[in-house]
């Protein structure tokens, strides 16, 4: 989970209030945050001292900085909330005359990028080193190492406006960037400079690679790798910046950039906004004047935060609780609307604004309760029939392995030879390593395989767990099914083997079962084994699994010189 430093004295000018170490531990919940260390060392100047604050919430970027923990607390605490006049709405632009100007060539690269200008203040130590360690959380874990966000500061008054944001070839310019002393081309700061080293992985390979320039040519910054020496080398004492947001995923960037506009603000800077030109249709139109209000209100009746939260709720209370949590609201009768803060997109479904509810109006107001009813535990017939199944296994030799649900499109899909697009895709995952749902359990076998050359073979693995499929008949378009995998690895394993296997599997289980070889062609053969040498699995007329020898391409992608042979069953289905 996240964790933040604040700098003591900032932190407790923005609450309002200062506070002890106690005090503090009591407020922190209200932004599922909670104490981790607290500066005592009586050498270090009090304006020099900080505290360390951990976040159990990856959903709150906004919280991630000492302007938005203390916005949120303050709030809680029953402040009003702030008014950021400064963003634009659909039918609703503020005027500007400061534009970003976004080239066709990037999109296809890094597409989106949203930008605004802070005047007014200058900057401090305390705020600048708050600004950085907001900029390496954010695009650090939310822009998912920089991959779907990154940001850039810049000193303002040197910039010729407008700016230009476009793709180059990696070899035709070059500048001097941060921390360094002369000047490299693109492809030689991805080799030479260490933040090339660190994210080279992002643009490396590629023919363009995006480039922020000012109207005279000036280079700003090489997205997202490192800033110009010149313009992007932001010191305490400036008084007016340019900071951007580029990425891949607009909701991120706008998300991004609005996060870090209300901080600014909250912190005394004027933000004034700056037009973002797109030669196509960014999702939001082809001009978007940033920071930019693109949030949804989510509507929720206060008889459903009664359900789920097991006390009465009147629509006031409702009301009043969603707003220490920073939303803007409108009562219809019992229903109330929830129009998330500019600096929030965390809704996802109305049971989130219930959560807001319940932190709003404090964990301290729900009284325990002792249950009410008397109940039995007792395991549930799947639990049963896997653990038969699991045994049975185990009798023909196999040792049980237990995996992650979650994987990357590069271990589900293409390494299966499957189309990832049959896979259910997580829409805003932290890592790519965590990207897929499982459809199987045959590439985590595979993956285990693929380290266990030097075990004494045969090996035989198997492992009984859930899998989601596309199913448009379920409610979400999703069904969770408990499948049972198995392989086997061996200079001898093959369709024979895993056959009578499965054959011993099943007549134990108490199951007739029919079997058939699949049609060749798309829909029919499985990719995933050698054609000829696999078999569809039927139960009640019902297609219920399939086994067969590994086809040589997936091994030879696991990088594995063994033959394989496994399968799996659908054991939710064989129970019904």
């Amino acid at each position: 989970m996240p964790k933040i430093e604040v700098n003591e004295n900032l932190f407790f000018s923005l609450l309002g209030k200062r506070l002890g170490p106690e005090e503090l531990d009591l407020l922190l919940p209200a932004a599922k945050a909670e104490l981790d260390e607290w500066c005592k060392d009586p050498s270090v100047a009090p304006e020099a001292r900080t505290i360390k604050i951990e976040l159990n919430d990856t959903n709150r970027p906004d919280l991630w900085s000492t302007a938005g923990l203390a916005r949120q607390l303050r709030l809680h605490s029953g402040n009003p909330r702030p008014a950021y006049p400064f963003f634009s709405r659909a039918g609703d632009e503020r005027p500007t005359d400061r534009r970003v100007l976004v080239e066709a060539s990037v999109k296809g690269v890094r597409p989106y990028l949203a930008g605004f200008v802070v005047s007014g203040k200058a900057v401090t130590d305390p705020i600048l080193r708050d600004m950085i360690q907001t900029q390496e959380k954010v695009c650090w874990n939310f822009g998912r190492k920089r991959r779907t966000v990154s940001m850039g500061i810049y000193r303002s008054a040197s910039i010729k406006w407008p700016v230009v944001y476009k793709a180059v070839a990696p070899d035709s310019v070059s500048f001097v960037p941060l921390q360094w002393d002369r000047p490299l081309t693109l492809n030689e700061i991805l080799k030479q400079h260490p933040k090339g080293k660190e994210y080279g992985f992002i643009n490396e390979g590629q023919p363009l690679h995006p480039l922020l320039t000012d109207s005279t040519g000036a280079i700003l910054s090489y997205p997202p790798i490192i800033n110009s020496a010149d313009l992007g080398a932001v010191q305490v004492g400036d008084t007016e910046l340019f900071i951007e947001i580029t990425g891949t995923d607009l909701s991120s960037v706008l998300l991004s950039a609005n996060i870090i506009a209300c901080d600014l603000a909250d912190l005394g800077h004027k933000v004034e906004p700056v037009a973002v030109e797109y030669p196509y249709d960014c999702g939001l139109g082809t001009r978007l004047t940033c920071p930019w209000y693109f949030q949804k209100p989510v509507s929720i009746e206060s008889t459903r935060a009664a359900r789920l939260l097991g006390r009465p709720f009147p629509v006031a209370e409702v009301s009043e609780a969603v707003s220490r949590m920073g939303s803007g609201v409108e009562t219809h009768g019992q229903y109330v609307i929830a129009s998330p803060a500019e600096y929030r997109n965390d809704f996802l479904h109305p049971v989130d604004v219930v959560e807001d509810v319940m932190i709003g109006f404090g964990m301290d107001a729900f009284k325990p309760e002792r249950p009410r009813d008397f109940t039995i535990g007792r395991l549930s017939p799947i639990e049963l029939f896997s653990r038969k199944a699991k045994g049975l296994l185990v009798g023909l030799g196999y040792q049980e392995m237990i995996y992650n649900y979650l994987g990357s499109g590069k271990d589900f899909a293409e390494r299966m030879g499957q189309d990832p697009a049959s896979l259910v895709r997580i829409s805003n995952p932290m890592s790519e390593n965590y990207e897929f749902v499982r459809s199987s359990s045959l590439p985590s076998l595979l993956y285990s395989e693929s380290v266990s050359s030097k075990a004494a073979y045969p090996h035989r693995l198997y492992e009984v767990g859930k899998v989601a499929l596309k199913d448009q008949a379920e409610n979400y378009g999703v069904a969770t099914r408990q499948y049972l995998g198995f392989l086997t690895a061996h200079s001898g394993a093959d369709f024979n083997e895993v056959a009578a296997h499965f054959s011993t599997l099943l007549f134990y289980l108490g199951r007739d079962f029919t079997v058939a070889e699949p049609a060749a062609g798309p829909g029919g053969e499985d990719s995933r084994f050698i054609p000829g040498r696999q078999a569809a699995v039927f139960y009640k007329g019902r297609k219920v699994g399939v086994y067969g020898e590994i086809h040589p391409g997936v091994l030879e992608a696991w990088g594995i010189t063994v033959p394989c042979a496994g399968g799996e069953v659908d054991l939710d289905a064989l129970l019904g």
